[in-house]
C-alpha cells in the first residue's frame, strides 16, 4: 500500500486529470473502461479513447448530462448508490475511474459495493476527490445548498453552467488516508493500491488573497507533517481481490 501527501497543486482531479487516466490504462492495460458521473464532461476526448484502443463507457444519473457526451462513449444512465445494480447490468469492468464525483455520493458503502462488483476480478477503481474536513467543504457540508451556491459563485464562479454545474455534496466516505477508511475498504474485499492526500485549496485566492497566502503556508506545512483528517483532496486506487 502506497500512502503519500502532496500540495493541492499535484492533485490530478482537474488539468492533471487526462493524464493520470492514461497512465491508469497504460498500467493497467484494461479493455472496458467505466467513468462514473461524467455525462458532460468525459476526462478523456475522442482522439484519446480512440487512440488508446478502449471501449469507454461515460455513466450519470441524468438522461440530460449523458445527451451532452461525444458519440464515440458509451453512455449508461444510472445511481450508482443504487443497491445491487450490478445484478441488472451485464457489463463487467476492468477499470471504473471518477473525478469530482465520490463527493456527492449519499451512501458510500453501497457505492463502492457496486463498483466492486462491476469489476471483474483483478479489476482496478480509482478515484479523485473532495474530503470532508476541509474547511470550504465543511462549511458546504453544513450550510443549506442555496447559500454554498451563493458562496461558490462569490468566491469561485463558473462561467458555465451548462457544462459545470454544482451539485450537492454529501461526503460519505471522502476522507483522506486514515487506517479508519482503509479498514472500510478493505472490508469490501478491495486491495488499497494508492491513496495520496492533498493538502490546501484555492478558494480564497481571487477575493481574499492574505487567506490565501495563510492557506498555503498552512499547506505547505501539512505536507512535511501530515494529519489525515484536515486533506482538502485525495486519490484512491483500488484493486479487486481475484
Amino acid at each position: 500500500m502506497n500512502i503519500q501527501y502532496h500540495h493541492v497543486s499535484e492533485f490530478p482531479g482537474w488539468s492533471l486529470s487526462g493524464n493520470f487516466l492514461i497512465d491508469l490504462i497504460k498500467v493497467y492495460q484494461p479493455q472496458k473502461v467505466l467513468e462514473i458521473g461524467s455525462g458532460a464532461n468525459p476526462t478523456l476526448n475522442e482522439q484519446d479513447v480512440l487512440t488508446l484502443g478502449v471501449e469507454y463507457t461515460t455513466n450519470d444519473l441524468s438522461a440530460e448530462e449523458l445527451k451532452k457526451a461525444p458519440p464515440v462513449f458509451l453512455t449508461w444512465e444510472a445511481d450508482l448508490c443504487t443497491p445491487n445494480i450490478a445484478e441488472n447490468h451485464v457489463e463487467r469492468y476492468q477499470l471504473i475511474f471518477s473525478r469530482m464525483v465520490n463527493e456527492h455520493v449519499k451512501d458510500g458503502k453501497s457505492y463502492y459495493k457496486n463498483l466492486y462488483d462491476l469489476l471483474e476480478p483483478g479489476g482496478v477503481t480509482a478515484h479523485c476527490f473532495s474530503t470532508l474536513y476541509a474547511f470550504p467543504f465543511l462549511v458546504n457540508r453544513i450550510l443549506p445548498e442555496n447559500l454554498t451556491d451563493k458562496l461558490l459563485n462569490f468566491f469561485n464562479p463558473r462561467e458555465d453552467r451548462y457544462q459545470h454545474e454544482k451539485f450537492p455534496a454529501y461526503y460519505s466516505r471522502s476522507r483522506g488516508p486514515s487506517a479508519k477508511i482503509i479498514k472500510k475498504f478493505e472490508g469490501l474485499g478491495f486491495e488499497v493500491i494508492e491513496y495520496a492526500g492533498f493538502f490546501g485549496h484555492g478558494y480564497y485566492r481571487k477575493k481574499v488573497p492574505f487567506l490565501d497566502y495563510l492557506e498555503q503556508k498552512k499547506a505547505h506545512w501539512l505536507v512535511k507533517n501530515p494529519i489525515s483528517a484536515l486533506t482538502s483532496y485525495a486519490y484512491i486506487v483500488l484493486k479487486k481481490r481475484s
